[in-house]
């Protein structure tokens, strides 16, 4: 299982725009790299980060081989109602890894 963080306001306003990060462990394999013996390293890449707001998808995003081991990915929504923001990263090798977080609108 690959380590999430999530930073997602506890709390926020109806109405206002309220920024997300998250940032999930992984290694990333481009394969486009050889080992000393020559031999090509499979590809082990996350491909998809989707986020959902009560359920309903609010950003997608599709990483590729050049992205970072440890992608960070930072985007912004309007904070609408109280709720669940949910995390689903996929990826190569049938990776796959969920988290969420709680928001409390006022």
């Amino acid at each position: 299982m690959a380590r999430t963080l999530i930073n997602v306001p506890a709390k926020a306003k109806r109405g206002e725009i309220i920024a997300i990060k998250t940032l999930i462990s992984h290694t990333m394999e481009t394969g486009f790299r050889h080992t000393n013996l020559g031999v090509r390293i499979p590809r082990d890449i996350i491909d998809t980060l989707i986020c959902t707001y009560n359920g309903e998808e609010i950003f997608r995003t599709r990483l590729h081989p050049a992205i970072a081991a440890n992608p960070f990915v930072t985007f912004h929504t309007v904070a609408t109602e109280s709720g669940t923001i949910g995390f689903r990263w996929t990826g190569d090798k049938g990776f796959s890894a969920t988290a969420s977080a709680k928001i409390t609108v006022e």
